[in-house]
């Protein structure tokens, strides 16, 4: 990008933002900064920034130097950043200066480096250094990007994505979903520590020259005001933000004539969502399907082609995907199965997790744990999840974690976390508490000691009491 088009605006703040040039030069000079640090080839550095003009110089300027980034969300609390940085052996942690105090405790429990993000002072420092010349000898198949995944026994796993499986993506989705090229404006608003957010939103719009204007903290007002301001072309979300678009009391005031696609995946699309959108805004929405072991897009309904309201389309070029019994052999069609993938997209292994790897990819074919049926003419309908996994908002919350902050305290005897259906975040956390015999709490004191403790997406917002858990 910045050879072809160095002057062109590659990604936007409000009013501030970074050429192709500035931003080749910025990553470059991080490179030299994490090389003084004692960065080498192949060592993990964690990645704790919200959406912000830092985040791609953070994330290039790490592969460059031959790194892996180790995205985080920056929600995470003290023990959660721990776990995340022993676990991926990260030497070093870029974080946000908004999330100091949870970020220096967490990196300190894990003997990791944490080196402060602060827009004026990180741009000071990065200025004494000489940007780093070329870039690291890595190969295609080298991980570049390690992604903490649902897990419903006991905590994430690390998916370790090489740099083809990330280039590939990138590629196939701006080519032929996105169809996002040169001069467009992409919003932002996705959290570009998710995969979506990265891959589709990131790496697939300055892979072609283009521009993400960002969002750092999704608000249906803020978003409508920036796709005027900026001409967004583009918009990729999950379904709460286009029924948040769609809904918002001030969204005739806004111009919004420049958006031309918009994408939507990480939960089911309710079907009056899609078709209130298309109308109310004039752009075409193409719902998708991928998970973080898939880079992630692995499916999406096509620009050109029949569009099937609450399918997920098909299979992207160059991936594979059908429906397979308890037995992996392929059901009838129109029977449900479980989603199997295989392709370009399929991430190296699970970090350091050779069983849990070997388990998802049984004969070759990644195991979404994902139920869906097949129509006659090969578009794929999800209709149920396999896994325990709860998708509040396009996050995914992995009950055992709630539960195991449950039973830290002292009056509960016993826990049984659970999503309920939402109109709004498709899934709220639900959490059955039995007590102690002659304890008294309440739901407030449940949830409160909850967030405390754990990212603030998590945490249940309804609570129940019961004598007993059905066994």
């Amino acid at each position: 990008g910045a050879a072809r088009v160095p002057d062109a605006a590659a990604v936007r703040l409000g009013e501030a933002g970074l050429t192709y040039a500035e931003l080749d030069d910025r990553s470059a000079r991080l490179a030299t900064l994490l090389r003084e640090r004692g960065l080498e080839r192949g060592d993990r550095v964690g990645v704790m920034l919200p959406n912000v003009l830092d985040f791609p110089v953070a994330y290039y300027g790490v592969l460059r130097a031959g790194g892996v980034v180790v995205p985080m969300n920056v929600l995470l609390k003290r023990r959660e950043i721990a776990f995340y940085l022993q676990d991926s052996g990260a030497k070093l942690l870029l974080y946000w200066h908004g999330f100091g105090e949870e970020a220096r405790e967490g990196a300190a429990e894990a003997g990791a480096e944490a080196i402060e993000v602060e827009p004026a002072a990180f741009a000071a420092t990065l200025a004494e250094r000489e940007p780093s010349a070329g870039l690291a000898d890595t190969g295609e198949e080298d991980t570049a990007v390690i992604l903490y995944t649902s897990g419903t026994t006991g905590k994430p796993k690390g998916a370790e994505l090489t740099h083809l499986n990330l280039f590939r993506n990138a590629d196939v989705s701006s080519r032929t979903t996105s169809g996002v090229k040169a001069g467009d404006i992409v919003l932002g608003a996705l959290p570009l520590f998710h995969s979506f957010g990265q891959t589709v939103g990131m790496n697939a719009s300055l892979m072609v020259g283009a521009c993400l204007t960002l969002v750092p903290k999704f608000d249906p007002g803020e978003a409508l005001a920036t796709i005027d301001r900026d001409g967004v072309t583009h918009f990729y979300g999950v379904p709460t933000m286009f029924g948040a678009l769609l809904h918002h009391p001030e969204r005739e005031s806004h111009d919004t004539s420049s958006l031309r696609t918009c994408i939507t995946g990480g939960a089911s699309m309710p079907v009056e969502v899609l078709h209130g959108f298309e109308d109310a805004f004039g752009a075409i929405v193409l719902e998708g399907y991928g998970l973080s072991e898939t880079s992630p897009v692995s499916s999406s309904n096509h620009p050109g082609m029949e569009r099937k309201p609450g399918s997920i389309g098909t299979p992207i070029e160059g991936v594979e995907m059908k429906v397979v019994d308890e037995n992996d052999e392929e059901v009838p069609q129109g029977e449900v199965g479980e989603i199997v993938i295989r392709g370009h997209n399929i991430m190296k292994g699970y970090w350091q997790r050779p069983d849990a790897t070997e388990e998802a990819m049984r004969g070759g074919w990644f195991h979404s744990g994902d139920m869906a049926r097949v129509d006659e003419e090969g578009y794929f309908f999800i209709v149920d999840r396999k896994k325990d996994m709860i998708i509040r908002g396009g996050y995914n919350v992995y009950p055992r974690e709630v539960e195991e902050i449950l039973y830290e305290h002292p009056k509960i005897r016993e826990a049984a976390v659970l999503g309920v259906p939402h109109d709004q975040w498709g899934e709220e956390i639900g959490a059955a508490c039995v007590l102690h015999e002659g304890e008294e709490l309440d739901a407030e004191e449940v949830s409160a000691y909850v967030r405390e403790r754990i990212a603030a997406y998590k945490y249940p917002r309804i609570v129940w009491f019961l004598d007993d858990l059905p066994k």
